[in-house]
């Protein structure tokens, strides 16, 4: 089992043990993780998906999901809406299981000359760092450089993941890992369904590769579908 424990800053309190309790989450993830406990990569129709957050959260009710995050395209307006309609299922049902919701994004970079997306986790939504890049609109210049994203992410008590990282076409896994490892990264997404496939299961050429690489580099292995579609048990 992999234990990152590079040191972090934390924006408050509630910051920290959220980002605490992931890390935890995050060391006890296989390949069956996800799609039905866990899914760290999710779309709204805040950004580019299909599914209006209410009916994500309904979804992953019904999916008996222990944790989530949607991770819409530099925005959080999809995050906000969920945790009001979780904060009412919880207030109405005090004794069903409700699933946790951490606060997620995914946010364009530059690493390598390449554009690549990172998926930042558990951050305080109100960090004024991140006002900048939860505007709707993909970063430019200085703001986009890969290192520059994984800093203000941490800065915001969060912790960033490469997403997909046998999908670019410019540069392999094995250039872009070790790469963003040396920015700071905190993980990687290790289990992904790259071909689209029903049911959903992590692709296991890409899974393999990528597992190697997070061991070396000491990096948590992360799990998403990246629904864009109607279902959140798949990508489409």
């Amino acid at each position: 089992m992999v234990v990152k424990m590079a040191p972090v800053l934390v924006s408050s309190p509630i910051a920290e043990q959220d980002q605490h309790a992931l890390r935890q989450v995050w060391q006890t993830l296989g390949p069956d993780s996800c799609p039905r406990s866990y899914n760290f990569h999710c779309h709204t129709k805040a950004s580019d998906g299909q599914l209006h957050p209410q009916t994500l959260i309904e979804q992953a009710v019904s999916i008996g999901l222990k944790g989530f995050a949607i991770t819409d395209h530099h925005t959080i307006e999809g995050y906000q809406i969920a945790k009001t309609c979780l904060d009412s299922l919880q207030d109405a049902l005090p004794t069903q299981a409700i699933p946790h919701l951490w606060t997620g994004v995914e946010i364009n970079a530059r690493l390598l000359n390449t554009d690549v997306h990172i998926l930042g986790y558990a951050f305080d939504p109100n960090h004024f760092r991140l006002k900048s890049y939860l505007q709707g609109k993909a970063p430019k210049h200085q703001q986009a450089e890969a290192a520059t994203v994984i800093d203000v992410l941490h800065q915001a008590g969060g912790l960033a993941v490469l997403a997909h990282p046998c999908r670019y076409r410019r540069r392999s896994a094995q250039e872009l890992i070790p790469a963003a490892a040396s920015l700071g990264i905190d993980g990687v997404e290790t289990y992904y369904a790259y071909a689209n496939p029903n049911p959903w299961h992590p692709s296991p050429r890409q899974t393999q590769q990528v597992k190697q690489l997070s061991a070396t580099y000491n990096l948590f292995n992360t799990c998403g579908t990246d629904t864009h579609g109607s279902n959140l048990l798949r990508r489409l």
